[in-house]
């Protein structure tokens, strides 16, 4: 199964958009219970997820947080289906307590307040994580740090280390909000993969063809990790050069992961 480039969130009261946001080409769909829902709609969209997923569909389910009256509702209803599950406000505790009720489901954690990222280097040790994603929204607002610019680089450096030092996948980034501006989102993706990161979380349909040709290999870093490739191969075991220059096994190690992640044909 390929690694998602794109989790596009679908509100989880609107059942009208299931289906379309399933056939957008992302990655991964996030059926929303938490931010995109109203209050009132709670109840509601628990039932419209769960008939999503119990007529055979697939995606992440996004809970309410530990400390919101619907979270062991949300909880309990997952018990039923076979969803993974992003955790909102993610921290220790609410990563223990989702692990511990559904034991050996699949965990992502969206890390977007101040307190989540100084516990961050707990966090990557949640049993069943497999990915952090930045919410980075409600990160800006927590930290009292303008969003946009470069403002936000350190928070997104120790989620690319805290992925790796947990062996995690590369974390997700969030969300771009410009909407009109197709440029826009292309240009955080290339800042974002320069940075380390592997996907993007997604709000409107339109921005997944982008984000998944944004964190694709490019062209010219096929033909490289394929010449590396074939140059290892060709060494019979001695020092391996290319265009003049040793390549030495981290350069290797980067070669084998762009082919890893090379589209199939």
């Amino acid at each position: 199964m390929a690694i998602p480039r794109s989790y596009l969130f679908v509100p989880g009261n609107r059942p009208d958009r299931f289906v379309k946001a399933a056939s957008a080409g992302a990655g991964a769909v996030i059926f929303d219970l938490e931010d995109a829902v109203s209050h009132a709609a709670k109840d509601d969209a628990r039932a419209h997820v769960m008939q999503w997923f119990m007529q055979g569909g697939e995606g992440i389910v996004r809970i309410n947080g530990i400390d919101t009256p619907w979270h062991d509702d949300d909880v309990a209803a997952l018990r039923d289906i076979s969803a993974d599950i992003m955790v909102p406000k993610a921290a220790p505790a609410g990563m223990a307590d989702v692990a511990a009720k559904l034991p050996g489901r699949p965990l992502l954690a969206l890390v977007e307040t101040v307190a989540g990222f100084a516990a961050l280097r707990d966090t990557v040790n949640a049993a069943g994580l497999t990915r952090l994603a930045f919410g980075n929204l409600d990160f800006s607002a927590d930290a009292r740090i303008p969003e946009g610019g470069h403002g936000l680089d350190h928070a997104r450096f120790e989620l690319v280390l805290a992925s790796r030092l947990g062996g995690l996948l590369p974390p997700i980034d969030g969300v771009t909000t410009a909407l009109s501006d197709p440029e826009a989102i292309k240009r955080d993706v290339r800042h974002a993969r320069s940075m380390g990161f592997g996907a993007k979380l997604c709000i409107h349909p339109a921005q997944v063809a982008p984000v998944n040709a944004g964190f694709a290999p490019s062209n010219e870093e096929v033909a490289w990790a394929r010449r590396v490739i074939a140059a290892l191969e060709g060494a019979n075991g001695a020092a391996v050069q290319l265009d003049g220059k040793m390549i030495d096994r981290p350069l290797i190690d980067h070669a084998r992961h762009i082919l890893e992640n090379v589209d199939p044909a």
